[in-house]
């Protein structure tokens, strides 16, 4: 639970970067792997997740609710790590 507990905290604090950067972004990693991208756009209060496959190839996601996008990046990881 703390893991999804410190996804939605990083998500929050994209959300109040509002101003401070253009389309603030954060990556996620697994064992120093990018897994997934994250872009919050605050004019339409939208979160975009990029999922990147082991060929690099990308998904992209659209959530509109935090939680949502919280649960989604978790389950992303979580699969990373049961991959590995």
């Amino acid at each position: 639970m703390s893991q999804l507990l410190g996804i939605i905290q990083r998500l929050q604090t994209m959300q109040n970067m509002v101003g401070q950067e253009d389309v603030p972004q954060r990556q996620f990693e697994v064992n120093e792997k990018v897994i997934c991208q994250v872009k919050y756009f605050s004019g339409s209060g939208t979160f975009e997740v990029e999922e990147y496959d082991k060929d690099n190839n990308k998904r992209t996601y659209q959530f509109d609710d935090i939680d949502a996008a919280a649960i989604e990046i978790f389950d992303i990881v979580q699969e990373e790590k049961a991959y590995r």
